[in-house]
C-alpha cells in the first residue's frame, strides 16, 4: 500500500513498511525511510506506484481550470477528495484525486487552505481584489522588464524623470523604477549614477554633486532653492546718518558686503577708525518671516561658480554695503592715538554712506608686501587710508601676541557658465592667491577687533550670545564667553557677517537690544539660542564640507579640461599627497616610503568626475623646498 502525504509544505509519496494505526513507517520514493503520523496521510492508494502518482497527477492537474473549480464548489469548507468526486462525477481514482489536490494547492487566491487537504473558496470580493493585485503585479513586472531594456540600451524611461533625485540619492526599493535600475545595474555592472548619466538623466557631472546637496539640505523645496513668501524688512526711518565715506574691501564676486571701513584723521596725528557692519537685524526680528527663513537656512552656501544665499536677494540688496547706498549699520568707532594705540571705542546704530567697493584684484597689484616695503606706494583711490589701516592692523596683530605664520595659499575659483567643455557646461579657472596679504591682514584684524569688542560688550552686560572659543587647539561654538587662544582674545562672538551667517545675525539682534536698552530676543538660559547654536554648528560644518567637495570636483575637472597628465605634489603622510598647483589632495599608488614634505611628481589618469576621484601614480622624487608650504594651521581671522 502506498500513501500521499505532506511534509515541509511539499507533497510526497511512499510505500508503507509498517502500519501502527496512529503512525506509519514509510519508504519514500527517494529511498528514505520516514515515520509519519497517520493524521498527516492525505491519501492511501495501491496503484499507480508511489514514484508515479505525482507525475501523473501533475499532468492531469494541468488540464483542470481553476475558475471552473471555484464556480462548482460550495461556500462551505471541503476536502479535496469530495471535490474530486464531484468534478469526476464518480469516485475518483488516486490520480484524479491528487490532480484536484494539486490544482487547489496551486491556486491560493481562489482557495484558502483550512487544514491538511481541506479548503474553502475565496469570497467573490476578496477574489476580485486578489486577482486585481495579481494583474497589477504582472503589469508592473512587464513595466520593469521594459524599463530595464531601455536603460541597458542607453535610453531613459519616461517614468524616471519625476523620481530621478530619489533614485540617485535615496532609492525606495519598493518603487518599480528602483527595481528596474537595480536590475539594469546588475546586468551592466555599472553604478546607478553612471548608468543614469549614460542615459542622459543628468546634464553633466556637476548636476549630480549639486543635486545630492540640494536633495539633502533643501527637501522642503524639493531640491529647489527659492524662498517662500515673506514680509519685507522694514528699517527704522529715524536713524542718524554717519558723517563718513565708508569703503569695503572684498573679492570681485562678493555681493553680500557685510563690512566697510572709514577713517578720519585728527590734527594730533591720531585718527578715528570706523568699522561698519550691515544691520539687517534692524529690519526684521527673530519671529518674522525673514527671521524664520534665516533660522532655517543658517548660512549662505558657497561653492565655485555659485552660491545659495541665506536671505532673499532683495533683502541683501537693500542692506549690503554697496557703493552709492546709505544703509543701516552697526558702527564700531575706534579712537586711535598717533602711535596707533587704541584709546577707546564707541558703538552706534546709524545709516552709513558707502562711497566705494574696493576689490582685491584691483588693489593688490599696487598694495602688497613689496610696494609697502618699498615705502613708495603708487597713487590709487584710498591709498592713504589703506596704508594707515594696515599700520594699525600690524599693531593690533602684535598686540594679540600673534606669532609669524608660514605662508599658505588660497585659491579663487572662477566658472564661466557661458562656456561649454567636453566635461560639461562651465569652464573653470583656478587662480592662486597667497594668504596673509596686507589686505587680508587689514580686514582680518579689524574684524577681530569688532568681534572681540562686541562679544565682550554682550558678556559684560550678561546678554546671551553665540561665541566662538578655542582651547587646547580645539575650536567650538558656545553660549559662554571663553578665550579664543588661536586668536589671542578673551572672547570672540561672530557679529560681522549678519547677511550670510545666522550666528552673526542672532548676535546682532542681541547687540541691538543692548544698545537700545531693550529686552534681548534671546533671554538668559534661552533654549532657543542653544538649539540655534547646535543647528548652526552642524549646518555650517556641513556646508563647509560641501564647499570642499565641490572645490575638489572643480580641481579634477580643471585637470581634465586642461589635459594635465602630470602634477607635482608634497607628501602629507604615507601615500597621501597635496598638489602644489591646486588645492587637491590625492592618494598616490606606487609611492616609496618618504618623509612628510617630500616633493614628488605624479602621473594623473582615470579622472572620474561622478565619483570625484582620480588615479595618481608615483613617477619620481623631486628636490625639496621650504617645509613651511605644508603648514596646515587654520585660524579664523578671515571669518569676518
Amino acid at each position: 500500500m502506498n500513501v500521499l502525504f505532506e511534509e515541509d509544505g511539499a507533497f510526497k509519496t511512499g510505500t508503507i513498511v509498517a502500519d501502527n494505526d496512529s503512525s506509519l513507517q514509510v519508504d519514500t520514493a527517494s529511498g528514505k525511510r520516514v515515520k509519519l503520523k497517520a493524521a498527516n496521510v492525505l491519501l492511501r492508494f495501491a496503484a499507480p506506484g508511489a514514484g508515479e502518482l505525482l507525475a501523473q497527477a501533475e499532468a492531469a492537474a494541468a488540464d483542470i481550470e481553476t475558475e471552473f473549480l471555484w464556480e462548482v464548489c460550495g461556500e462551505a469548507e471541503f476536502g479535496f477528495e469530495a471535490l474530486a468526486e464531484e468534478y469526476a462525477g464518480k469516485k475518483p481514482s488516486p490520480v484524479e484525486a491528487t490532480a484536484v489536490l494539486l490544482a487547489l494547492h496551486a491556486a491560493p487566491i481562489h482557495f484558502h487552505r483550512k487544514g491538511k487537504g481541506r479548503f474553502r473558496k475565496a469570497p467573490p470580493e476578496i477574489l476580485q481584489a486578489a486577482l486585481a493585485g495579481l494583474e497589477k503585479k504582472r503589469q508592473q513586472a512587464l513595466a520593469i522588464e521594459h524599463m530595464v531594456a531601455e536603460l541597458k540600451a542607453g535610453r531613459l524611461p519616461p517614468e524616471f524623470p519625476p523620481a530621478l533625485a530619489q533614485l540617485l540619492y535615496k532609492p525606495d526599493r519598493n518603487r518599480p523604477e528602483t527595481k528596474a535600475l537595480e536590475a539594469a545595474c546588475a546586468e551592466t555592472g555599472e553604478r546607478p549614477e553612471r548608468l543614469l548619466f549614460r542615459c542622459g538623466a543628468l546634464r553633466d557631472t556637476h548636476d549630480f554633486h549639486l543635486g545630492r546637496f540640494l536633495f539633502e539640505h533643501f527637501p522642503d523645496n524639493k531640491g529647489g532653492t527659492g524662498f517662500p513668501a515673506y514680509a519685507d524688512a522694514v528699517d527704522p526711518a529715524d536713524l542718524p546718518v554717519a558723517d563718513v565715506q565708508a569703503f569695503s574691501i572684498d573679492d570681485a564676486h562678493t555681493t553680500e558686503i557685510d563690512d566697510a571701513f572709514s577713517l578720519a584723521a585728527r590734527p594730533d596725528g591720531g585718527m578715528r577708525v570706523g568699522i561698519h557692519i550691515a544691520a539687517p537685524a534692524l529690519g526684521f526680528g527673530i519671529d518674522s518671516d525673514l527671521g524664520r527663513i534665516a533660522r532655517g537656512r543658517l548660512s549662505t552656501v558657497y561653492m565655485p561658480g555659485r552660491k545659495i544665499t541665506m536671505l532673499p536677494e532683495p533683502v541683501i540688496a537693500s542692506h549690503t554695503l554697496e557703493a552709492g547706498q546709505t544703509v543701516p549699520a552697526l558702527s564700531l568707532y575706534l579712537d586711535v592715538a598717533a602711535d596707533l594705540r587704541v584709546l577707546g571705542h564707541e558703538t552706534r546704530i546709524e545709516r552709513v554712506p558707502v562711497a566705494a567697493n574696493l576689490r582685491h584684484h584691483d588693489v593688490e597689484p599696487v598694495f602688497n608686501a613689496e610696494t609697502l616695503a618699498a615705502d613708495e606706494l603708487p597713487d590709487f583711490p584710498y591709498r592713504d587710508e589703506l596704508k594707515r589701516l594696515w599700520e594699525l592692523a600690524t599693531v593690533l596683530e602684535a598686540g594679540r601676541g600673534k606669532t609669524e605664520q608660514q605662508n599658505r595659499k588660497d585659491y579663487n575659483f572662477r566658472v564661466d557658465w557661458d562656456a561649454e567643455t567636453p566635461q560639461g557646461k562651465g569652464r573653470i579657472l583656478i587662480e592662486e592667491r597667497p594668504r596673509g596679504s596686507p589686505l587680508d591682514t587689514l580686514v582680518a584684524e579689524l574684524m577681530i577687533v569688532a568681534n572681540s569688542t562686541w562679544g565682550a560688550l554682550l558678556r559684560d552686560a550678561k546678554v546671551p550670545a553665540l561665541y566662538r572659543a578655542q582651547t587646547a587647539g580645539k575650536a567650538r561654538m558656545t553660549t559662554v564667553a571663553m578665550p579664543h587662544e588661536g586668536l589671542g582674545v578673551d572672547c570672540y562672538a561672530w557679529t560681522t557677517s549678519p547677511l550670510r551667517r545666522f550666528a552673526d545675525l542672532a548676535n546682532q539682534w542681541q547687540l541691538v537690544a543692548l544698545l537700545r536698552d531693550e529686552k534681548p530676543p534671546y533671554p538668559p538660559k534661552s533654549a532657543d539660542l542653544l538649539a540655534a547654536l547646535r543647528d548652526f554648528e552642524l549646518t555650517y560644518a556641513s556646508y563647509a564640507e560641501f564647499q570642499r567637495g565641490m572645490e575638489r570636483y572643480w580641481c579634477l575637472r580643471w585637470l581634465a579640461q586642461e589635459g594635465v597628465g602630470e602634477v607635482t605634489a608634497q607628501v602629507l603622510r604615507e601615500n597621501i599627497v597635496r598638489c602644489e598647483e591646486l588645492p587637491l589632495i590625492l592618494k598616490a599608488t606606487g609611492m616609496p616610503t618618504l618623509e612628510r614634505g617630500a616633493r614628488v611628481r605624479l602621473a594623473i589618469s582615470g579622472i572620474d568626475l561622478l565619483a570625484a576621484e582620480a588615479q595618481a601614480g608615483f613617477l619620481e622624487l623631486l628636490p625639496a623646498i621650504d617645509e613651511g608650504a605644508l603648514d596646515e594651521t587654520d585660524t579664523e581671522e578671515g571669518a569676518g
